[in-house]
């Protein structure tokens, strides 16, 4: 078959897909490699600004924590963890508030904005969009790590209304009137639920869910969030993958109708799982 065929063909076959989320929003947790390899991350910015031009709502949420270790560590302030989230004092706390939304979110605003889309750029702070509480773990105070109490979702529907890629930063501000982290994957599901979105799409740096890790051939595509549940509870789902997971069944509860975690480091990703019928990564579903 000629390439040019080939084209043709991908087209007809996404052009169901493209009929069926056309004007549906689409909550896209943007983080990991993809936001590391500049390659990578023009793909994922084309993505974003190609569902826009087809009709669909992407809406961002970006992680940034590769980009606080280096900024602490080059202020010669040690990190320290507690179960897998970052133990944030207010020193830290006003640092990780000066990356995530001064240097990153910003970044990818420009991006989109300089290769044709339209995108602003967001922290929970603005319009209280994320109302969030002091997380304990274990009874542990972790400083100014939070949850997510309540979204607003005003100020995205405003944006999303006006044309624009709403592009959202995971500090929330508590009912204190202080800011706090917030793990990326989380408020992502949130978002979603709040949103009653068609679609949550996880960029992570593995292919998906595997019921061994160590087993590529192992990899599930199509998962039911009731058992991704017991999988979490038999420890199948461990370690970094437990809050993405966590963000699809919250997700999938708020009344999204599909969740996807997918392998940000393979250019395209979202597009290969939006528009084609094969996809990639793992499927959760109701």
């Amino acid at each position: 078959m000629s390439v040019e065929k080939e084209k043709v063909n991908l087209l007809i076959e996404a052009l169901p897909y493209i009929k069926a989320l056309s004007g549906k929003t689409i909550v896209v947790k943007y983080g990991g490699h993809a936001m590391e390899s500049p390659e990578i991350k023009k793909a994922v910015i084309l993505d974003l600004i190609l569902l826009k031009y087809v009709g669909m709502n992407p809406v961002v949420v970006h992680g940034g924590g590769p980009e606080i270790s280096s900024f602490l560590k080059m202020l010669e302030i040690e990190s320290q963890y507690h179960k897998g989230l970052r133990v944030t004092d207010r020193k830290t706390m006003e640092i990780v508030q000066m990356v995530l939304v001064g240097k990153v979110n910003q970044e990818i605003v420009k991006m989109i904005n300089h290769h044709g889309g339209k995108a602003i750029g967001l922290s929970g702070i603005d319009g209280n969009t994320i109302v969030a509480r002091k997380k304990l773990v274990e009874g542990v105070d972790l400083g100014f790590v939070g949850q997510v109490e309540k979204v607003n979702t005003e100020p995205v529907l405003s944006l999303v209304n006006s044309s624009y890629i709403p592009v959202l930063s995971p500090i929330g501000v508590g009912f204190d009137g202080e800011s706090y982290n917030i793990n990326a994957d989380e408020v992502a599901g949130e978002v979603a639920a709040a949103l009653k979105a068609e679609k949550l799409i996880v960029l992570t740096d593995v292919e998906g869910i595997f019921l061994d890790p160590q087993k590529p051939e192992t990899l599930i595509t199509a998962l039911q969030g009731t058992k991704a549940k017991r999988m979490i509870e038999n420890g199948v789902i461990s370690s970094g993958m437990i809050p993405k997971v966590e963000a699809c069944i919250k997700a999938l509860e708020g009344g999204v109708n599909r969740t996807h975690i997918i392998d940000g480091r393979q250019p395209h990703s979202m597009l290969l799982e939006i528009f084609t019928d094969a996809g990639i990564g793992t499927m959760v579903v109701n």
